[in-house]
């Protein structure tokens, strides 16, 4: 184990929750995880189990709020949370050998079914519960970045900003929402089925959940205009949006994703963002 992936707190976690390793610790920008199994004091045969801990930060703070909302979720359509404080939590672990990315690189309609199934996800994150809300941040602050650079950088995120700036503003009720679904976020859980992982914990429009979906796995691909009017499509059919609006909320979508790549310093996946969002452009003027 690195220092990079702090031995230390990982250890001292790993004694507070009876937790064995079960392969290599590794980080992401965000949080430091470690596959581990796990003893409950109810059972003696150790379950497969995801530690997960968040970093010092802006991008750590955003999965502390991730936790709360999966604590929330209870299990139900999210991984569950089997123990937990401010700055970590120890997730049930896929198991399955499903992988929406592979499902959706084979056929057509292997790839319509992968976005069946994270329409379905959706929905039933969206539900109401009854426990009250964790905190979650407004969408219109999300956009936040956008709007703070649309004018900067021309028409291409002026015209983002823009729509966003109007769905925000649209009728509709607020819901809880995962914040970044894709096909890397909706894992098997075997006989739990498709669950979701690392939410960003937001609340507002049902329809912006459904967009960066079809922005994934493959860029290059999900630009592709053929590809792209069936795969709206078929979300439209699966969720009961009109291809329209789903058309717009990936134009905003991209366009806030190219922000974030650009102040990264990263102008290549900006621009492979971007081109989703012109070709989402051109089909919303088919509609």
């Amino acid at each position: 184990m690195t220092t990079d992936c702090a031995s230390a707190p990982l250890e001292d976690y790993l004694e507070r929750w009876s937790a064995r390793p079960a392969g290599q610790a590794f980080a992401t920008a965000s949080s430091i995880l470690q596959p581990v199994l796990w003893t409950p004091a109810s059972r003696e045969t150790p379950l497969p189990a995801m530690l997960k801990l968040a970093r010092a930060g802006a991008a750590g703070d955003e999965e502390r709020a991730g936790f709360a909302l999966q604590l929330w979720w209870n299990g139900d359509g999210a991984a569950l949370v089997y123990e937990h404080d401010t700055d970590a939590v120890l997730l049930e672990r896929a198991q399955g050998p499903r992988s929406l990315a592979a499902m959706a690189s084979r056929t057509a309609a292997d790839d319509d079914h992968s976005l069946r199934v994270l329409c379905q996800s959706v929905a039933g994150l969206h539900r109401p519960r009854s426990a009250p809300l964790p905190p979650l941040v407004p969408l219109e602050d999300w956009f936040a970045e956008l709007f703070e650079h649309a004018e900067e950088w021309g028409s291409v995120y002026l015209r983002g900003a823009d729509l966003a700036a109007e769905l925000l503003d649209g009728p509709g009720e607020s819901v809880v929402l995962h914040g970044d679904v894709h096909h890397g976020n909706v894992l098997d859980f075997g006989t739990r089925g498709w669950l979701a992982i690392d939410p960003k914990a937001l609340i507002g429009a049902s329809e912006f959940d459904y967009a960066n979906m079809l922005c994934n796995p493959v860029p290059a691909h999900a630009a592709e205009p053929e590809r792209l009017a069936r795969r709206v499509q078929t979300v439209a059919l699966a969720s009961g949006i009109p291809v329209g609006t789903l058309l717009r909320w990936v134009i905003a979508w991209t366009a806030l994703s190219a922000t974030w790549h650009r102040t990264g310093g990263d102008t290549a996946a900006a621009a492979r963002t971007l081109a989703i969002g012109d070709t989402a452009t051109r089909l919303l003027l088919e509609v």
